[in-house]
């Protein structure tokens, strides 16, 4: 495998946690109020079809050859996704807080 091939596959894996890592968190707000057992399934079959298709790529994109640093990468992907989305929720959240506060700090007395 040359290097081109190997920096796409690399980026592929990388880009491919971070959207796995938000296609989760979206299922999980859509499966959070169901049944048990259907969330159970729907669980199995959502994961099953990620890693099909992250299969799937990879043999389109360098014949199926599989190396222990591309799965590092997607799970790599999958924690940077996790810390970016904490740091832009907390960074929202306080945000709002300042405007919440300049609000009450701003407005006239009568």
């Amino acid at each position: 495998m040359d290097a081109k091939t190997q920096l796409i596959v690399l980026s592929f894996s990388f880009t491919f946690g971070f959207i796995t890592y938000y296609l989760y968190k979206f299922n999980y707000k859509i499966i959070n109020n169901k049944k048990r057992l259907y969330r159970s399934l729907t669980t199995i079959m959502f994961s099953y079809n990620l890693v099909l298709i992250y299969l799937i790529m990879l043999f389109k994109l360098n014949h199926g050859n599989f190396h222990i640093y591309f799965f590092l990468l997607l799970i790599l992907g999958f924690i940077c996704a996790y810390k970016v989305s904490n740091k832009l929720l907390t960074t929202k959240k306080r945000n709002n807080f300042l405007a919440r506060l300049k609000k009450k700090c701003y407005t006239k007395v009568k």
